[in-house]
């Protein structure tokens, strides 16, 4: 599985912005997707999973409310949908995909995973 994220930018403090993961490759059927995001000199840090049918989404405090994750399996793409985008926003946002396993909100549940696309929120 390849994974192809996007979407990224440099935007203002409470604009929006969309992420898009696209998978290729072999099927990733019955795959969960993640998004994670990673700041200069910090650790990759969870933002949110979604299971593969979306019957479970899953977001980090720090975006709930804020950001929305999708997929679309007819399409293998998944979403990040990024409102109210704040200045502590401001990283490289990478996309996830593997069988989901209750270590969803580490990358060490993750099998495969795209390049990073980076969003910079200025204040």
């Amino acid at each position: 599985v390849q994974l192809q994220a996007s979407g990224g930018g440099l935007v203002q403090a409470g604009d929006s912005l969309r992420l898009s993961c696209a998978a290729s490759g072999r099927t990733f059927n019955g795959y969960a997707m993640a998004w994670f995001r990673q700041a200069p000199g910090k650790e990759r840090e969870f933002v949110g999973a979604i299971t593969w049918r979306a019957d479970n989404i899953y977001y980090a405090d720090s975006v709930k409310g804020r950001f929305t994750i999708s997929r679309d399996n007819s399409k293998n793409t998944m979403y990040l949908e990024m409102n109210s985008l704040k200045p502590e926003d401001t990283a490289a946002f990478y996309c996830a995909a593997g069988p989901f396993s209750m270590q969803y909100r580490s990358p060490r549940g993750y099998r495969y995973w795209g390049q990073g696309t980076q969003v910079t929120v200025s204040s």
